[in-house]
């Protein structure tokens, strides 16, 4: 493991236990029923435990979306050809897409990195248009052979890591994931089937909208891929190297990176939570940071959240990825936000707390 990236997940450490109760104590003062916000009391804990005061913000927000290509899709798991990721990071660019649109309601950045497109986006670079972190031009068919080198694994995580500092450093106080990668479902099944040890049917889902035939050539390919390639999973390295994709080990690092400096971080749908699953392998302790924007149509996303231990936000039937369904989720973690800072106590609006009633 290299130096960067061994520091980092040596450093995250679990949420602090005393701020969680601390916060719980002073949720339970506010004039309101106790507990009657739900799981926004919840969330709203779960920030100020992160950040450890009673007055957390999240008010500078960022979606990184990591963009990569994959070289399975030569095998005909995908609804669309890969010419469509270049195409569509232009998309973002413009302004243009879904989650350029959805990041502006929420008050957020996006930032589109180029973590291994199979083009030359080096104009779109050198304008200040977009991120280059680009480790090769797309991954190795994984079903014949591992999608990538260990060291370009090991490249990808770090190069999430570096994004998240980066925007950290410039004042970012919530993070969303986000992804683009024509044919990533596949290698998001793969990982998922990897660590779970479920078959590859029960994982595979139809992506961007393949038909029958397809899909069940898709459950093929991942089944070939991970008998051929026999991820560890004890090593999560391993299983990104053999089965992965760079936006994922991408999203992986933006996740570390978030957790290491304390940061909340909202996980989009099945890709990032396949992103969300390698980081809690290499680092338990970074789930205490992570908040599930959504449920996913993809069919393998509630193993993911399962695996992952979390609780979804919304349950809205999306499947586009970008980072959509966390920006969506932005909002309600900023309300959660703003309820411990700005609601009074009952104690501060002269209100007669809620006590039982006798007969």
């Amino acid at each position: 493991m290299a130096l960067k990236l061994e520091k980092v997940v040596q450093g995250i450490t679990p949420v602090s236990m005393e701020w969680r109760q601390k916060a719980r104590t002073y949720l339970d003062k506010l004039a309101i029923p106790r507990g009657s916000l739900g799981e926004l009391l919840n969330l709203a804990e779960q920030l100020a435990a992160i950040r450890e005061t009673l007055e957390p913000s999240v008010r500078h927000k960022a979606v990184v979306t990591m963009a990569g290509d994959h070289g399975v899709v030569a095998e005909g798991v995908s609804a669309f050809p890969p010419e469509v990721t270049p195409q569509m990071v232009a998309n973002f660019v413009a302004g243009g897409a879904a989650i350029n649109v959805l990041a502006e309601v929420a008050g957020a950045r996006v930032y589109v990195v180029d973590m291994g497109v199979a083009a030359d986006l080096t104009d779109l670079v050198a304008a200040g248009k977009i991120l280059s972190y680009k480790v090769d031009y797309g991954t190795r068919n994984m079903a014949k052979g591992p999608a990538m080198s260990r060291e370009q694994a090991v490249q990808a995580l770090e190069a999430g890591i570096d994004v998240a500092e980066k925007l950290i450093r410039e004042g970012v106080e919530l993070l969303a994931t986000g992804d683009m990668g024509i044919g990533n479902t596949t290698p998001s099944s793969a990982i998922l089937a990897a660590f779970s040890g479920l078959p590859a049917e029960e994982v595979t889902g139809r992506g961007t909208g393949i038909s029958d035939e397809v899909l069940k050539n898709k459950v093929r390919v991942i089944q070939k891929a991970l008998e051929i390639n026999k991820p560890d999973p004890k090593d999560p390295v391993d299983v990104l190297a053999k089965v992965g994709g760079f936006e994922i080990g991408g999203i992986a690092g933006v996740i570390l990176g978030a957790a290491y400096h304390k940061i909340p971080v909202v996980v989009d749908g099945f890709i990032s939570s396949a992103g969300a699953l390698l980081a809690k392998k290499l680092a338990p302790a970074s789930v205490d940071y992570m908040i599930a924007a959504h449920q996913s149509m993809e069919y393998g996303h509630r193993h993911m959240l399962r695996e992952l231990g979390l609780q979804p936000l919304l349950n809205l039937n999306l499947r586009l990825g970008e980072g959509t369904g966390g920006a969506l989720a932005m909002n309600i973690v900023e309300s959660a936000a703003q309820v411990i800072r700005k609601m009074l106590t009952f104690e501060d609006a002269g209100v007669t707390p809620d006590a039982p009633r006798g007969e």
